[in-house]
């Protein structure tokens, strides 16, 4: 199985590279590799600052959208046990294979194999599109990763398979309580912003959902092992989609070489309908 993550992980940073071969693969000649590669990493501590400062600067439509993540994350929060019990059915029918793959592939030490190998490959290659698309991914995962371990131990909620319901919380430790540190998965936040990331390399929409797809896999195994709520996974996977746009936005400032040139924007809309809860989110 390692032997298979393995060339999982070098095909997934080769589909990344591909997606730039008509990049320019021109550099600062101003800059040694040591020189860029300094530029970079101060690009990533950057990026993951301004990421957190977002919110002192939103306005009203960015408010709408915090609403709508709070609003989704809400009502799964009422359905979480109900979701676990149904997921109960067919809990042993799931493949072995593909719950280790995704248990395994939202791991932060694979994760970085995965962005560190994106980033070096771009920097070695003198490739800046793909530079800059390892910089957002391990900026990302620095963010992502960091807020949801300091949100384990503040919100203290108890995983599945702690035998508590989903309401039962044990708050504010600084280090994480065995079985009570549910509250966001950090395997879907991981996962989910590679593969948000690296689709952003793609136009077409069936290469985009295949990798939303694999991306999704780490979330859906961990529901299925009992480590995390609907509510846990759902809350990570959107919070990734907003991390990577934001720091997408930010080194456009950074990075001559851009992709998807177009606006970056992230909407939700809520329907609410007699028997129905929809939640559409458009990026």
């Amino acid at each position: 199985m390692k032997t298979k993550l393995s060339l999982f992980f070098l095909l997934f940073s080769l589909i990344a590279a591909h997606g730039q071969t008509q990049t320019s693969l021109n550099i600062s000649k101003e800059r040694n590799t040591w020189q860029t590669f300094t530029y970079d990493m101060g690009n990533v501590f950057k990026s993951v600052g301004h990421s957190y400062s977002r919110p002192v600067h939103w306005k009203g439509e960015q408010w709408l959208n915090f609403a709508g993540v709070a609003a989704g994350t809400a009502t799964l929060f009422f359905v979480d046990d109900e979701f676990n019990d149904w997921v109960d059915g067919f809990r042993e029918d799931v493949p072995s294979g593909l719950v280790e793959f995704g248990n395994r592939y939202g791991s932060p030490e694979n994760n970085y194999a995965l962005t560190g190998a994106v980033y070096l490959t771009g920097l070695f290659t003198k490739n800046e599109k793909l530079r800059r698309t390892g910089v957002l991914l391990i900026a990302s995962a620095t963010a992502g990763g960091f807020l949801q371990q300091v949100s384990k131990r503040i919100i203290g909620r108890a995983r599945p398979k702690s035998g508590e319901s989903s309401d039962v919380f044990d708050p504010f430790h600084l280090q994480r309580v065995r079985n009570f540190d549910s509250f966001p998965s950090g395997h879907a936040i991981l996962a989910f912003t590679n593969a948000y990331a690296i689709a952003k390399q793609f136009k077409s929409p069936w290469v985009k959902a295949g990798i939303y797809t694999v991306g999704l896999i780490p979330g859906f195994a961990r529901i299925v092992d009992e480590f995390h709520w609907i509510s846990d996974v759902a809350f990570g996977t959107v919070l990734s989609i907003f991390i990577v746009e934001s720091i997408d936005r930010y080194l456009d400032s950074k990075y001559d070489q851009k992709y998807n040139d177009g606006e970056k924007k992230v909407s939700w809309d809520l329907n609410f309908a007699p028997g129905q809860i929809g939640v559409r989110v458009t990026f």
